[in-house]
C-alpha cells in the first residue's frame, strides 16, 4: 500500500509506442510506490488512424494522451508531458524501464533536498537475459555509488559531466520550464538539459539507490546505426558536444573492461567488448561526418 506524503508532488511521464504487456506491470509498480505518485501521464503515439490507443481504466492515476506519428519527437513530446503536469517534480521513464522496487520515487526525490540539484537520474540494472558485455557496460555507466556533477567536472570527466538518461530521470518542473525544457531532437535531450543545468551553476545527481531494470541486447549493426543517429544529434548541437571531451571515456571503459574480464577469468569476452565498442565509435564518427556535409 502506498504511503501518502504531504511533501512535494511527483508526476511520471512515459512516452509510449506499441508498448508490450510489461507496461501494465510498470504502472502497477509505480502506483504502489512508498512515495505516492500524483499521476502517470502516458503520451501514446498511435500506429495509424485505426489505432484505438491504450486502455488503463483500472488505474485511476493514469492519464492517456494520444498523438500521431508525425507529432512525436523525443524532446518536444516530453515537453508536452511537462505542460500536462502541475506537480513539483516530473519523472520521465521509457516504456521498457521496470522499477526495481517500491523505493524508486522516494530515492529519486532525495537528491532534491539540495536546492541546487535540478535533475537526478536512476541506476539502470541489466535484465536477466542481458549479454555479459552489456552487463559490464551497464556497471561502468551506472555504478553503485552516488555521483554529483557540476561544471567544475568537465576537465576531470569530460562528457560524463552531463551524462544523464531519460530512461528514468526526475526534474524540478518549474526549473525545466524556466531553462526552456528540451530542444527539438530525437537523441540526447536529457544530456542537453544536463548541460543547461551545470552551465547555470547547478547540479546533476546520479541517484544510485533509485533503480530500474533496463537493458538491450543490440547487435553490432544495431549499435552502429544507433550511434550514427547519436553522432548526427551531437553535431547538430555542436556548441555543446563539440567542446567536451568524449572519446577518453570510451577508451577508459574498454581498458577497465579488459581488466575486469581478465580478473573474472572471462577473457574470451574481450573481443566482443572491442568489436561492440568499435561499431559504436565508427557509427558515431560517421554520424558526425554526415552532418557536416
Amino acid at each position: 500500500m502506498s504511503i501518502k506524503s504531504d511533501k512535494k508532488t511527483v508526476d511520471v511521464v512515459i512516452p509510449t509506442y506499441r508498448p508490450g504487456k510489461e507496461l501494465a506491470l510498470i504502472i502497477e509498480k509505480l502506483v504502489n510506490q512508498k512515495y505516492e505518485v500524483n499521476k502517470i501521464i502516458l503520451i501514446n503515439t498511435l500506429i495509424d488512424d485505426k489505432d484505438l490507443g491504450l486502455n488503463f481504466d483500472n488505474f485511476e492515476k493514469v492519464e492517456i494522451h494520444n498523438i500521431k506519428k508525425e507529432e512525436f519527437n523525443h524532446g518536444l513530446t516530453r515537453n508536452r508531458g511537462v505542460s500536462l503536469s502541475e506537480a513539483d517534480y516530473v519523472m520521465f521513464m521509457t516504456q521498457d524501464a521496470m522499477p526495481y522496487d517500491n523505493s524508486l520515487i522516494s530515492e529519486m526525490i532525495k537528491p532534491f533536498y539540495d536546492e541546487d540539484v535540478y535533475v537526478a537520474y536512476a541506476r539502470q540494472l541489466p535484465k536477466n537475459n542481458c549479454k555479459y558485455v552489456e552487463k559490464y557496460v551497464r556497471s561502468f555507466n551506472y555504478p553503485k555509488e552516488d555521483i554529483v556533477k557540476t561544471k567544475d567536472d568537465f576537465d576531470r570527466i569530460g562528457i560524463k559531466t552531463i551524462f544523464c538518461s531519460d530512461v528514468c530521470a526526475m526534474y524540478r518542473r518549474s526549473v525545466h520550464i524556466e531553462l526552456g525544457g528540451f530542444p527539438e531532437t530525437d537523441f540526447n535531450e536529457d544530456m542537453i538539459f544536463a548541460y543547461k543545468t551545470v552551465m547555470a551553476g547547478k547540479k546533476v545527481y546520479y541517484a544510485s539507490k533509485a533503480k530500474v531494470i533496463h537493458s538491450h541486447n543490440y547487435t553490432y549493426m544495431q549499435q552502429f546505426k544507433r550511434n550514427i543517429e547519436i553522432g548526427k544529434s551531437q553535431k547538430k548541437f555542436d556548441y555543446i558536444f563539440g567542446k567536451i571531451k568524449s572519446e577518453s571515456e570510451g577508451i577508459k571503459m574498454i581498458k577497465n573492461g579488459v581488466k575486469h574480464f581478465i580478473k573474472k577469468g572471462k577473457w574470451y569476452y574481450i573481443p566482443d567488448l572491442i568489436f561492440s565498442s568499435g561499431f559504436k565509435f565508427l557509427g558515431f564518427r560517421i554520424g558526425k561526418y554526415k552532418s557536416c556535409k
